[in-house]
């Protein structure tokens, strides 16, 4: 599965120009989402192929909103990793279980953030479903 479109979920405006300048410096298509709603939105018209995901957001957040994508059969198979400020080793467990694919602290590191995309795009396609 070839990472081409990434959708970023934070409320932060900083936060999605900085993950947006790495990515889109990276070669990636980035679009973003500023809540849980309008994510789920994007996500069932654009269908991105990673979601990056913010935890402390207003509204649903981005435990819950991860949680909706891997219980949905059409989304499961589109991976999230979350980007949190939140860095309790129980936090990363719980967004695990919810079914992101990893977990990053921020401020996110970007040869993390590569890095971790990278081994998504190296899983097959029945790895990622």
């Amino acid at each position: 599965m070839a990472i081409h479109h990434i959708l970023i979920v934070d409320d932060s405006p900083t936060e999605r120009f900085y993950l947006t300048d790495i990515l889109v410096r990276a070669g990636f298509a980035v679009t973003t989402a500023v809540n849980g709603g309008e994510a789920i939105d994007k996500i069932r018209a654009e269908r991105p192929q990673l979601i990056l995901m913010d935890v402390v957001m207003p509204g649903a957040n981005g435990f819950q909103v991860t949680r909706s994508i891997a219980r949905d059969p059409e989304l499961a198979a589109i991976p999230v990793i979350i980007c949190s400020s939140k860095n309790q080793e129980t936090d990363r467990i719980w967004g695990m279980r919810q079914g992101a694919r990893d977990y990053l602290v921020k401020p996110v590191d970007p040869a993390l953030l590569l890095a971790s995309i990278a081994s998504l795009d190296q899983q097959p396609a029945s790895a990622a479903a």
